[in-house]
């Protein structure tokens, strides 16, 4: 059965206003885990609304670039496509251009997924440097202090895509998967390592997500079709960052600030 969880979805007016949100809920996450441990372990995810956010977060006119402690950040990733980090579908290469090459983020606290090599070589090393840095012993599992993720039309996550040999890994922290649908290779965290995050969230905006969105939180549990619906937090707790178009199809939120809850059974 799968975890019950509380979902938390504030709905804002645009995607620039989501791309704000998105931007203070990681500000308010690094600060806090930065003051509670002294790091922030935080890993982010491509894509249109986490780009937004980098440039928000980057911004010399928005108060987040004195506001965060960078140096105190541990950088990782969700997933990664298997193309070089120069190359144009990298989601490194995004978050170079858009936040890394503007912020004093030490290079050595980021900790981007080899999408050059072999599948099974880049996610091997990844899964080491992930142990490396957490620090982890034997058959510990990281906890990230803030994951990011988007959601794609299809209802996968990361790159937990339908249907693919992903949804079955619960022993590892990283593994390559293989995408029929894309004819491609991807390099992704398993679903147990991003359910354990402190703090997880999904940032969706778009009518093409309103569908998927209704059916991945109201519809039937069906994980191997929907992905999404696999991610359920370990702090029961789930937040939803979310346009008014790609949330069209959600209960109206009650509270004056356009914050809705829901109830995962």
């Amino acid at each position: 059965m799968p975890r019950p969880v509380n979902v938390t979805y504030r709905v804002l007016p645009t995607p620039q206003a989501t791309a704000l949100a998105a931007a203070h809920l990681f500000s308010d996450a690094v600060v806090k885990a930065a003051a509670a441990r002294g790091v922030a372990r935080v890993a982010i995810s491509g894509g249109t609304t986490p780009k937004t956010m980098f440039q928000l977060l980057a911004d010399p006119a928005q108060p987040f670039l004195k506001q965060i402690p960078w140096d105190k950040i541990d950088l990782y990733w969700v997933d990664e496509r298997c193309v070089p980090p120069d190359n144009a579908e990298s989601n490194y290469r995004m978050t170079n251009e858009t936040l890394l090459s503007k912020v004093p983020l030490p290079a050595e606290r980021v900790h981007r997924m080899e999408g050059e090599l072999d599948p099974e070589v880049a996610a091997a090393r990844y899964e080491s440097t992930i142990r490396n840095s957490f620090k982890l012993e034997g058959a510990e599992t990281p906890t990230f202090d803030l994951v990011l993720l988007g959601m794609g039309d299809d209802g996968h996550t990361a790159s937990l895509f339908p249907h693919t040999e992903a949804l079955n890994e619960m022993s590892h922290i990283v593994v390559p998967n293989h995408v029929p649908q894309k004819d491609t290779w991807r390099i992704t965290l398993t679903w147990p390592v991003i359910n354990q995050g402190r703090q997880v969230a999904f940032l969706i905006e778009g009518a093409a997500k309103a569908q998927v969105l209704h059916d991945v939180f109201l519809g039937p549990y069906q994980p191997e079709t929907y992905p999404s619906q696999i991610i359920r937090p370990a702090s029961g707790e789930l937040t939803l960052l979310l346009d008014k178009a790609a949330a069209v199809k959600l209960p109206e939120p009650a509270n004056s600030d356009s914050t809705g809850t829901l109830e995962l059974r």
